[in-house]
């Protein structure tokens, strides 16, 4: 029986990274019946609102959305689309693994680690007005039952995935109540899993760890606007964000997303890395309870890789359509 998923193909690269994942998706013969949702810059052409009702029921009805990448305007525009998406849905966890890719150049090795971002609250609520005219106010937004949440699934996902390690980033020395409160919710829930390890760093001196000893960390565990930082960080210690997934997690909903940002000035050139968004559809099988189809999906990209198969943002010539032709070849 096929599974119906929510289809974004989104903004500038967006709808050829998605065609392409598309394309290998069927090839793997994974179950799926795509439902296409139109979000982004068309939507607002077509309706005046980037994040229509319409997308929202679409994704409200099938639970799950493959997305490709939607713009967000910088100091002006609508409302970021992501943000609005997640706060919908309540997609509190934004999972982002972080694995050196066979085949890939990084000036590190033995990268292995989950960033795990709580979604929905800190700065990211959007709450902001002007005082007086010059002076602006935003205000972060720290609530125990967000933070006791978000510090809960990472221990459950460090658990079932066989990790070792849960660190929770924080600004605590400074920001002793709200960093304070996401801190104490960490520690109060470590005392729950006994046979994981638990800390803590201060954000700073953990970037400056990250891009030193990035192999000392396992499961990273994030506020919102830390976690949206570092997980970017992370992904440039193995080759840059298209080569790492993305997922954001709620109890009713689930998007899976490219990382990534639109790169307008390559749209349309057959030049596009579908990796990132390649990636995120295997997370988002493994989360259908389609395993077979995920792990040989996974095992044709690292054999594409390994046959030096590379899009020109990775040093190769290999256009975007022939790359996902390449991936569908070796899929048996």
């Amino acid at each position: 029986m096929s599974r119906a998923v929510a289809l974004i193909r989104g903004d500038g690269i967006g709808p050829e990274v998605a065609d392409a994942v598309v394309e290998i998706l069927r090839a793997s013969g994974a179950p799926l019946e795509f439902e296409e949702v139109v979000v982004g810059r068309e939507a607002e052409k077509r309706s005046g609102d980037p994040l229509p009702a319409a997308a929202l029921e679409a994704i409200r009805r099938t639970r799950v959305a493959l997305k490709g990448p939607v713009a967000t305007p910088i100091g002006k525009g609508f409302q970021s689309v992501n943000v609005r998406m997640r706060q919908a849905f309540e997609l509190y966890a934004n999972l982002r693994p972080v694995k050196n890719v066979p085949g890939v150049a990084s000036r590190f090795q033995g990268v292995d680690l989950v960033v795990v971002r709580e979604n929905t609250e800190s700065l990211y609520s959007g709450l902001e007005h002007t005082v007086v005219p010059g002076v602006v106010e935003s205000l972060k937004i720290i609530t125990e039952v967000a933070s006791t949440r978000i510090a809960r699934y990472a221990f459950e996902y460090a658990r079932a995935h066989g990790r070792r390690r849960v660190t929770a980033i924080h600004k605590a020395n400074i920001m002793k109540l709200s960093d304070g409160l996401f801190l104490e919710c960490f520690r109060k829930v470590a005392l729950d899993y006994p046979d994981i390890a638990a800390d803590d760093r201060i954000v700073d001196a953990a970037c400056m760890r990250l891009v030193m000893n990035p192999e000392t960390f396992d499961v990273l565990l994030l506020e919102n606007l830390y976690g949206d930082i570092v997980s970017d960080l992370a992904a440039g210690l193995v080759g840059g964000l298209g080569v790492v997934p993305g997922a954001n997690l709620g109890k009713d909903a689930a998007i899976f997303e490219a990382v990534h940002g639109t790169a307008p000035d390559i749209a349309g050139q057959d030049k596009a890395n579908p990796t990132a968004l390649l990636m995120s559809s295997i997370l988002m099988l493994r989360h259908l309870d389609l395993p077979e189809h995920a792990g040989r999906i996974e095992r044709a990209l690292l054999a594409t890789f390994a046959a030096g198969v590379r899009t020109p943002d990775l040093g190769g010539t290999t256009g975007t359509r022939e790359f996902a032709r390449a991936v569908a070849a070796r899929l048996d």
